[in-house]
C-alpha cells in the first residue's frame, strides 16, 4: 500500500472517526480562497449556531408554563434596565421634541428616512414645548396595545387606575370627528411622528392645528427622531431583526424610561389566546402586520423576558369575568 502523507490539519475540532477509520476531507476543485471561506463559515456556525425563533405554538406553551406563578416587581432589575435606557437613549430628555433639545437652526435627521433632514426654523420651533411637560418620573403607567387579546378582557378599570396611560388611537380625517373622539381623554397629550418619515409630517401637523383651531384640551407632542433612532439601535442590539420597531415597542420603551412601574395590555401577536381560543390580530380587526417590516414575535419574546425578570408586568389573562364587563 502507498504510504500515507502527513495527517491533515484539524479544522473546527477533531476529525470525524467511525469504526476506527480516519475520514479525510474530500478533494475539491474550488479555489483555495473559496475552500478557506467554506471552512470559516462552518467554524462560525459551529461556534455560533444559527438562532431559530420558536414558532407560535412553542411560545404559547412557554407562556403557559409561567401562568399561575406569582409575579413580583424586581426593583433591582427595574433600576438596571432604566439605567441602560438612560445611557443609550435618555427618554426623560429626548422622548419628545422640546425647545431645549431642538433649538432653532438645528439640522434634524428623520429616523425613518434615508438621508432626509429638516432644519428647525421659527415656525417649527414654535410647535415645541419648552421642556418635557410632565414631572418625572411618572408613577404607575399603563401601556395599552391593540392586540385581539384585549377584546372582552374587562381590563378597562385596571388600566384607568394607573397615574399615566399610553394607548394608540386611529386618526380620523374628519377634523370635528377627530376632536370629538379625543374629548374623552380630557387633558392629555397626543404623540405624533412628524419628523420620523415624510409621510407622517402632514398628518401630524394636521392634528396639531386641528386641536389648536378647535380649542381642544389635548396637546400634541412630536416624537423625537433621535430618541426613536437610538431605541431602535438598542433593541436591535438585543436581537430584534426588523426594518422598524412597532409603535407599541417604542411606547413601552418610553414608559420604561419615564415610569417607575409599567404594566402593558394587549401585547399578544398570536392567533390564539392562552386557552387555545382563536382571537383576531387587533381588537378591532384581523389585519395582519407586514412580516417583512415588523418582527412581532421577536418583540414579544423581549417583552416576555422583561416580564419574567420583574421589569414590567404583562397582562395576558382577563382582568375580570368578560360576562360581567364585556369591554376593555
Amino acid at each position: 500500500m502507498p504510504e500515507r502523507g502527513p495527517a491533515p490539519r484539524r479544522r473546527c475540532g477533531n476529525r470525524r472517526r467511525m469504526a476506527g477509520l480516519v475520514w479525510k476531507w474530500p478533494r475539491t476543485r474550488l479555489p483555495v480562497g473559496a475552500s478557506a471561506l467554506g471552512v470559516f463559515v462552518l467554524c462560525w456556525l459551529y461556534v455560533f449556531p444559527v438562532y431559530r425563533l420558536p414558532d407560535e405554538k412553542e411560545i404559547v406553551q412557554g407562556v403557559l408554563l409561567q401562568q399561575g406563578k406569582a409575579w413580583k416587581r424586581n426593583q433591582t432589575a427595574v433600576a438596571l434596565f432604566r439605567k441602560l435606557l438612560e445611557e443609550c437613549c435618555d427618554p426623560g430628555q429626548l422622548f419628545a421634541m422640546t425647545k431645549i433639545n431642538s433649538p432653532m437652526g438645528k439640522n434634524l435627521w428623520f429616523d425613518g428616512e434615508f438621508l432626509y433632514s429638516v432644519t428647525i426654523d421659527n415656525a417649527t420651533y414654535s410647535l415645541f414645548p419648552q421642556a418635557t411637560p410632565f414631572q418625572l418620573p411618572l408613577k404607575k403607567c399603563s401601556v395599552v396595545g391593540n392586540g385581539g387579546i384585549l377584546k372582552k378582557s374587562g381590563c378597562g378599570k385596571q388600566i384607568d387606575q394607573a397615574d399615566f396611560v399610553m394607548r394608540f388611537q386611529n386618526l380620523l380625517w374628519s377634523r370635528k370627528a377627530f376632536v370629538d373622539s379625543v374629548k374623552v381623554y380630557n387633558h392629555s397629550y397626543i404623540y405624533m411622528p412628524a419628523f420620523s418619515m415624510k409621510t407622517g409630517t402632514g398628518p401630524s401637523l394636521r392634528v396639531y392645528y386641528t386641536l389648536e383651531d378647535f380649542g381642544a384640551k389635548q396637546a400634541v407632542l412630536f416624537a423625537n427622531p433621535n430618541f426613536l433612532r437610538d431605541i431602535s439601535k438598542f433593541w436591535k442590539s438585543k436581537g430584534i431583526h426588523a426594518k422598524r420597531l412597532s409603535t407599541g415597542l417604542f411606547l413601552v420603551s418610553a414608559a420604561l424610561g419615564l415610569c417607575e412601574e409599567v404594566t402593558i395590555y394587549g401585547f399578544w401577536p398570536f392567533s390564539v389566546d392562552l386557552h387555545g381560543k382563536f382571537i383576531s390580530h387587533h381588537y378591532y380587526d384581523n389585519v395582519l402586520p407586514d412580516s417583512g417590516f415588523h418582527a412581532m414575535p421577536e418583540e414579544f419574546l423581549q417583552l416576555w423576558f422583561l416580564h419574567k425578570s420583574g421589569v414590567l408586568r404583562m397582562q395576558l389573562e382577563p382582568c375580570e369575568d368578560p360576562l360581567i364587563q364585556p369591554s376593555a
